[in-house]
């Protein structure tokens, strides 16, 4: 089954992007995945084709109308999830982005101005997702992060399956630093044990520099690793 990704935005221009080359490009030449850009524009309301208006209650900046965005989501809308790019939305997880990967698809709602008019979100039931706490100019480039997290993880996209197994966030830690050739580079040795050859005493010293990095750079995460430990009698 093809993957299939619908993005809807005011900018089409902005896609393949990054998505057209390397794995994801290699994988949409092979028919792993499909893209269609909507133009959300094609939908706007009179002679100017317009998209936006004033916020009620005031403020800054303009809104996207829920008549234009409704009569764009209902061009494409079918079984797959319907999902908004915002600021304020749930954090993207490695978890959602595995979930995604084995469905059929996914439709992408790139917001620009203020945001969305709340009313055509409750009504498609759209899930709202955030790529982290920042705000960017709209939702393109977001969807561009989403959809190379999961098309990567499609079958047949990576070289090795097990690729994506010891990596940062599919496990409850972040992923060990890692060496090549050469072994001696500007005086900075590859650590003593890699070259060891002692496949136990590997696995241990990648285990401990997994949780250093973990405990350091994320303690959020190191935090739940700990409460997901099963209790000592």
């Amino acid at each position: 089954m093809m993957f299939r990704a619908t993005i809807l935005t005011l900018f089409p221009e902005m896609f393949p992007g990054p998505l057209g080359c390397s794995l994801a490009g290699r994988a949409r030449e092979q028919a792993i995945w499909s893209l269609n850009c909507v133009n959300i524009r094609d939908f706007g309301q009179g002679r100017h084709r317009a998209v936006d208006d004033t916020p009620f209650g005031g403020g800054a900046g303009m809104v996207m109308r829920p008549d234009v965005l409704d009569a764009a989501i209902g061009s494409v809308a079918d079984d797959r999830p319907l999902i908004a790019l915002t600021p304020r939305g749930t954090p993207l997880t490695q978890s959602r982005v595995k979930t995604l990967s084995t469905g059929g698809g996914v439709i992408l709602l790139c917001g620009r101005y203020e945001g969305f008019d709340q009313r055509v979100l409750d009504a498609r039931n759209a899930e709202e997702i955030s790529i982290g706490d920042y705000v960017l100019s709209g939702g393109e480039i977001a969807a561009l992060a989403l959809l190379d997290a999961t098309i990567r993880l499609l079958p047949g996209v990576m070289g090795a399956a097990e690729s994506a197994d010891e990596e940062s966030f599919s496990a409850p830690l972040l992923e060990y630093p890692h060496y090549t050739r050469p072994a001696d580079w500007n005086g900075h040795a590859v650590p003593e044990t890699l070259l060891s050859g002692h496949h136990q005493a590997i696995t241990a010293w990648r285990r401990s520099q997994a949780e250093t990095i973990t405990r350091t750079r994320r303690p959020d995460l190191w935090a739940h690793h700990i409460a997901s430990q099963p209790a000592r009698p």
